[in-house]
Parts: C-alpha cells; structure tokens; sequence
C-alpha cells in the first residue's frame, strides 16, 4: 500500500458519508466522493500514488468503479493518469494560484466597500453570527468546521449585495484555490489569525467605512497569498511550477 493511502485510511469508507443513508450513491459516485475530499483536504497529498487495488479491496469494490472514479477525478485535473506507471494527485499549479488569488483581492476589497456603502443591518446581524461560530470553531481547533464557515463568510458579503455575476466568480476562484486553503487553514494558530481578520473586515463593514472595508479586505488576502508564498517554499513537492505541469 503507498504512504499517501496507509496515511488515509482513516478516510476509506468510515465517514459520516460512508453509509447509513437510505438512498445511497452509486459505488462509483461513493468512491469519487471519498477519494476526493481525502484529495482536497490534504489527506491524499499532492504528488502521492492512489493505489486502486487497495482501494478495491478496502472499500469491498471491483476495480470498475474505482477506475470510473479515478477518471472523473482527472477530468476534474485533480489526478493525474500516467500509462504504464499509475495514478497520481496532482501537484498544485504556482502559477494559477497566484492569478487566482490576485484575482481574487481585486473582487474581494471592492466588494467590502459596496457593502460598507449599503449599510446593511441584515448583513451586519450575519456576519456577526458568523464570527461567533468562528471564535468557536477557532478554539475548538476544528480546522475543517472553521473552513467551512470561512468559506460562508466570504460568500455573505458578497450575496448581500445581489452581485450574482460576482458572486459566481468568487465561487469558481475559491473552488479552484479549495486545496490550498484547507492546506493553509491547519497550520497553529491561523484559524484564530484568519478569525481577527475577518472581524476587522466586519468593523469596516458595520462602521460604514468603505476606505477601510476594502484595506481590511485587501490586507487580509494579501496576508494569505505571503503564508501561500512561504507554505509552498518549505513544501515543494507539493506544487508544480507552471499550469502545464502537474504530475
């Protein structure tokens, strides 16, 4: 069995998506589903082997449903498929990182202005809420509960003003840069760094202060594309240095 997969066992069918349901996926649907989320939490590194007749055997499968999941998931260019030497995780592009992510400040720090602008008491009374849950999931050291709510606060702001062009944009950036930001979330103590953020952000917001809302914004990604920087310096073998390259 490869290092990446003895290190994933624990997410080989014992989830909570793992059964119990009364109308359960396809075999090959469950199996697409479980090797991806072990992909974009980091649990399958990139780089790392998927060894396909481990995976049938403990996840009691024939290889054919495995293999449709395999496929679907290089497809999706999060496995990279090499004939007559196996599957792999891709590695994560540098470079389409980084042009996510300055995509992403440019949308993000306007965003927070129009809203300052709107004074929104609704959003107000949610982002609130929001930055409670996170204080708690912040202490509680619950990396995957605190992404999820990083991801909803970040997708408030930007509904609130009914901006659904941009709103669908920012999806498809923060789909794209989902690997990096679980990766990135872990670490000790940046759930709580993140949380400070977000609530200057919120300040900015509440105060009306449109100025401030997009330097809060700005500063706040900016911040984490210099973590990315030094993240993906002392990991290497995790990234790939050009689009083209991720195997």
């Amino acid at each position: 069995m490869s290092a990446g997969l003895q290190g994933s066992a624990a997410w080989l069918g014992t989830g909570p998506d793992a059964g119990g349901s009364s109308r359960r996926p396809s075999k090959a649907s469950h199996v697409y589903g479980t090797i991806k989320e072990a992909i974009l939490s980091g649990e399958l590194a990139p780089g790392s082997a998927i060894d396909k007749l481990a995976l049938c055997e403990r996840l009691g499968m024939s290889r054919f449903p495995v293999s449709t999941a395999v496929n679907r998931l290089a497809f999706e260019k999060l496995v990279i498929i090499e004939p007559q030497h196996g599957s792999f995780v891709s590695r994560i592009s540098l470079p389409d990182v980084r042009e996510f992510m300055l995509i992403r400040r440019a949308i993000e720090a306007d965003v927070a202005a129009e809203a300052a602008l709107a004074g929104s008491a609704t959003l107000n009374d949610e982002l609130d809420r929001s930055l409670r849950y996170q204080a708690a999931a912040a202490e509680a050291g619950d990396h995957a509960g605190f992404y999820r709510l990083d991801v909803e606060f970040h997708q408030l702001i930007v509904q609130s003003l009914g901006l659904n062009h941009a709103a669908e944009v920012l999806d498809q950036l923060l789909s794209h840069l989902e690997r990096v930001r679980r990766l990135l979330i872990t670490p000790a103590g940046r759930s709580q760094t993140t949380y400070s953020e977000h609530r200057e952000i919120v300040r900015a917001i509440a105060a009306r202060d449109p100025l401030a809302a997009a330097a809060a914004a700005r500063g706040h990604l900016e911040r984490t594309s210099a973590m990315f920087e030094v993240f993906a310096r002392d990991n290497p073998k995790l990234f790939a240095e050009s689009s083209a390259d991720h195997a």
